[in-house]
């Protein structure tokens, strides 16, 4: 067997098979592009699900996480560090918020969300104990844990994990009516992603959003965004929501927050909301550790220059014009996103998705599909026209086949 057969099957004999990759090994990886364990190199179009928006070792992230490493990497939460007090004096400043709380995963700031929208709709709007509703939209994706599955519409992360955690309301996404409609006076919290991007890179129609923060403004309701895909530049603006004019009452963010080096996400809100919490009642040992702080902060000294979020914006207008001539043809039938960040619907004749991703990734280049035949693209923010060029003809080398 080759070096990759045998690590695969290795990995297939002594790992749960929770996940499908692709038949790749990678061995590094530089900017937009990684190299197998066979020296051949491949083109990343899904940027660790835009965790690696400043790409792979990018020198500013790696040389933060190098001089923290020699100095202290974690103290718990038992005690204050010296890189704490900045990280969330910054984050706050970079969300226009107050306060932050910091987790590790993305899935663990939904969760935060969840007791502090709960909690907020209890102690504050009083809420009567127990009767608390979170409205969420259909095909989200906002984690795997048990509670965050509760409130799923997919069946592969739904089924076999019941019983189920109450106090969810599924309304349809996009749908301002249903919305209205589903709101009562025990309703604390509406949770949304401006952008699905589990769903296909999902851009809900004109007006929602901003229909969304009036009509919660107005029903005492807390409008909490998930833009841990869809923030920290991926769509051409440090917040997707910024697109819409919008601001939540709540970001969560995480993937980019960490740079790809280490798992870092934050739930971040105003005093008011964030202040319902007392010493003893929430936290992580790991959430807000010295490393962690250190590249969150170097990340966002890098989105405060506006750098990347400009690069998104003009690349991205890039991408969908290409992209766009794909479609009408046969081949590609829709070709949705915002940035650098786009769900591609190819035609069910020419393959599945997970099909196509595998041609391409023997053209060299590596993509991701979901539900059925649709392929997302989200490169590293700085790959350069050149090679998001290469790569799309590569796509059309494949849908020509």
């Amino acid at each position: 067997m080759s070096i990759t057969e045998t690590a695969i099957a290795s990995a297939e004999a002594h790992s749960a098979h929770n996940y499908h990759p692709l038949p790749v090994v990678v061995a590094s990886a530089e900017g937009a592009w990684m190299t197998d364990v066979e020296g051949r190199r491949y083109l990343d179009l899904l940027a660790g699900y835009s965790a690696l928006n400043f790409g792979h070792g990018n020198r500013r992230l790696i040389d933060a996480a190098k001089a923290q490493l020699e100095r202290v990497t974690l103290t718990s939460r038992a005690f204050h560090h010296d890189r704490f007090a900045e990280f969330c004096t910054r984050l706050a400043e970079l969300c226009s918020m107050e306060m932050v709380l910091p987790m590790n995963t993305g899935a663990e700031a939904v969760e935060t969300a969840v007791k502090t929208a709960r909690k907020w709709g209890y102690r504050v709007k009083g809420v009567p104990d127990g009767m608390a509703k979170i409205i969420v939209a259909s095909d989200n994706f906002h984690g795997r844990t048990t509670t965050i599955i509760s409130f799923s519409t997919d069946p592969e992360a739904r089924a076999d994990y019941g019983p189920y955690t109450p106090g969810f309301e599924i309304v349809p996404y996009g749908d301002l009516t249903a919305l209205r409609e589903a709101m009562t006076e025990n309703t604390v919290a509406v949770l949304l992603e401006p952008i699905q991007g589990e769903a296909g890179v999902l851009v809900p129609p004109a007006g929602y959003l901003p229909g969304v923060r009036e009509l919660t403004r107005e029903r005492n309701v807390l409008f909490i965004a998930d833009e841990i895909q869809s923030g920290l530049g991926r769509t051409g603006k440090t917040f997707a929501l910024e697109h819409e004019g919008v601001v939540p009452d709540m970001y969560l963010l995480g993937k980019a927050l960490g740079g790809g080096v280490v798992p870092v996400s934050a739930v971040v809100s105003s005093a008011e909301i964030l202040g319902v919490f007392r010493p003893g009642e929430h936290g992580s040992t790991f959430g807000g550790n010295p490393l962690a702080c250190a590249v969150a902060l170097e990340v966002i000294a890098m989105l405060r220059t506006g750098e990347y979020q400009e690069r998104a914006a003009e690349l991205g207008d890039h991408l969908h014009r290409e992209l766009g001539l794909l479609t009408g043809g046969g081949a590609v039938e829709a070709v949705r996103g915002r940035g650098l960040w786009a769900g591609v619907d190819i035609a069910p004749a020419l393959g599945t998705g997970r099909e196509i991703s595998e041609r391409l990734m023997e053209e060299r280049v590596l993509v991701k599909d979901t539900h059925g035949s649709t392929i997302r693209i989200a490169p590293p923010l700085v790959i350069s026209k050149e090679d998001l060029d290469w790569g799309l003809d590569r796509l059309r080398t494949v849908l020509s086949a």
